[in-house]
């Protein structure tokens, strides 16, 4: 198995994790993870878990991502509030990132 593969997995269990751990009463296979090679989003949810988390989840855990993460420790420095990182790509939509734990802290 590919190194990226790999963490791409943990990050996708991971989320998984925080999902159940969010909405208690879903079961194990209301959210499992989308094996490799298989399409569309990463995390597959049951009729039951997209009525709670309304979201399509996409995992990437890179090297590329470096210069993201450097713009978010920026974002933390500025002050004690939550932050968020606001990005944009020309000719792009506008992206909000959020530190994981916050998003579900949201969503729950």
């Amino acid at each position: 198995m590919k190194d990226t593969f790999r963490k791409g997995r943990r990050l996708a269990n991971h989320v998984r994790d925080k999902i159940l751990k969010t909405f208690k009463h879903l079961r194990p296979d209301d959210v499992i993870v989308a094996s490799a090679g298989q399409q569309g989003e990463d995390i597959k949810l049951s009729k039951t878990a997209k009525r709670l988390f309304p979201y399509q989840v996409e995992c990437k855990a890179q090297e590329r991502l470096k210069q993201l993460y450097k713009f978010w420790k920026q974002t933390k420095r500025h002050g004690k509030r939550q932050p968020v990182l606001i990005v944009r790509m020309n000719n792009s939509e506008p992206l909000a990132i959020l530190d994981l734990d916050h998003f579900f802290d949201l969503v729950e």
